[in-house]
């Protein structure tokens, strides 16, 4: 193959400057040549489209301490079946969170040998541990994750808008934060109607909240960045706060872009999130919002938790966990949407594999030119099929997509220039800041699996 370990050909190859055909030549685990379709000879994918693997940069594991919910094996597994290759670890509900850097190693530690896909962390920031937080950047972490808002476990407090700055100003990371306003929800009822759980969590809770994480951007000059941004009633204040300098990223999820309030049935717990799922109007305003740029990526907020604390046998909404478990089915589910609305595969890998890259420090990851990882996906992108819980991979298979027709298909799926599939042993590293390329699996450098 003149010369190169694995060279790739595709019609449909999703490049920086958009699709078309082309031949990636892959030496080494990298991407050394994007070639002219006809230039290099290879392994021909015909019609099929070849994308960057996806960067899913919010993924609750939850190994250690509640590895019953979801760890390391299961959680890499389901996104290298639905074709992300990277992932970053939020550093809660696992036990003890990532608020330390001697939490950081036991997160690593459990995390060792088990990853499908490549692993980055996520530091966390609450009250008591504000000092450590430049101990925690030195030893890799990629940011810092904080609530403004109760977390759900009490392992992982709130901080409040003095701590927010406090943080901003203890170390130059970037903050991802949870913006919920406490001041504006309520305790949702005991309830099987999901109305009443949405009354409990208004936009004006997120958009008091955004304004809160604007303002200490701007006084402290630091990068932020809106985690699952819900309701669109926040992005004329994110707008201007870009427009006076403010640097701030925002991003949405599959659920908050495909499901509608109004669809959502009595007792189904399964759709229960936080924030929550709104109506179709402002699912319409996020488009617009992903549209124009002004909401950078899409990412899953995967979000597992065992069957028995969604509450499933009585539907009780107030009761209920709130996480969607979707970071296998993000890729089709937002696919099948972002057709139907006139999108591409290009919006569709800037969504979900180039910018959430960026944004977290990862610049060998999520896009297909010379000097990137060779993280490659084959995606048949007009295959269609239905979801079966049955055929998920995260460890509990509850799922608000459940008999949804979806469009794309993952054909094959190759790391650093491997191929690689769900049954295969788990060949992902772990990745730090001061080395993003893979850094740790256990192994001396260079060296490959056994």
């Amino acid at each position: 193959m003149s010369g190169y370990d694995l060279v790739l050909r595709s019609r449909r190859a999703v490049l920086p400057d958009g699709e078309r055909p082309a031949a990636i030549c892959v030496r080494d685990g990298r991407i050394v040549r994007v070639a002219g379709y006809d230039e290099v000879p290879g392994t021909d994918l015909g019609d099929l489209a070849l994308l960057p693997g996806l960067v899913d940069t919010h993924v609750h594991v939850n190994e250690p301490g509640r590895t019953e919910w979801e760890g390391f094996a299961s959680a890499t597994r389901a996104a290298l079946a639905g074709g992300v290759t990277t992932i970053v670890d939020m550093p809660l509900n696992s036990v003890p969170p990532t608020v330390t850097v001697p939490a950081l190693r036991r997160k690593r530690d459990a995390a060792r040998g088990r990853c499908h896909v490549d692993v980055g962390f996520w530091g966390g920031a609450v009250p008591e541990h504000l000092a450590e937080l430049p101990a925690l950047y030195a030893a890799g972490v990629l940011g810092f994750k904080a609530f403004l808002v109760d977390s759900g476990v009490p392992e992982f407090p709130p901080l409040d808008p003095a701590g927010l700055h406090e943080a901003l100003t203890a170390v130059d990371a970037l903050f991802v934060v949870h913006a919920e306003d406490p001041a504006r929800i309520a305790v949702a009822p005991a309830s099987a109607r999901y109305a009443d759980f949405l009354g409990s969590r208004p936009p004006v809770a997120e958009r008091r909240a955004v304004e809160v994480v604007l303002d200490a951007a701007r006084r402290t000059g630091r990068r932020v960045h809106v985690l699952h941004l819900s309701a669109a009633d926040a992005l004329p204040a994110i707008a201007a706060a870009r427009a006076d300098g403010v640097r701030v990223t925002v991003e949405t999820c599959p659920h908050y872009l495909t499901l509608d309030a109004a669809e959502v049935p009595d007792g189904a717990t399964e759709f229960k999130c936080c924030p929550p799922i709104r109506d179709a109007a402002n699912r319409a305003a996020l488009w617009a919002g992903l549209a124009d740029g002004l909401v950078d990526c899409v990412v899953s907020d995967h979000s597992p938790c065992p069957p028995a604390l969604k509450r499933l046998d009585s539907g009780d909404f107030g009761a209920a966990w709130g996480g969607i478990a979707s970071v296998q089915l993000g890729l089709p589910v937002v696919w099948t949407e972002a057709r139907r609305r006139g999108h591409g595969l290009t919006d569709l890998v800037r969504w979900m594999a180039r910018r959430p890259a960026e944004i977290a420090g990862l610049p060998g990851k999520g896009v297909l030119r010379a000097g990137a990882d060779a993280d490659l996906v084959a995606l048949d992108p007009d295959a269609e099929w239905t979801v079966e819980p049955a055929r998920l991979l995260h460890r509990h298979p509850v799922t608000p997509y459940a008999g949804r027709r979806l469009t794309g298909v993952v054909r094959a799926t190759w790391l650093r220039g491997e191929p690689v599939a769900a049954t295969d042993p788990p060949r992902g590293r772990l990745l730090s800041r001061d080395d993003r390329r893979a850094n740790d699996r256990g192994l001396p450098a260079g060296k490959g699996p056994g």
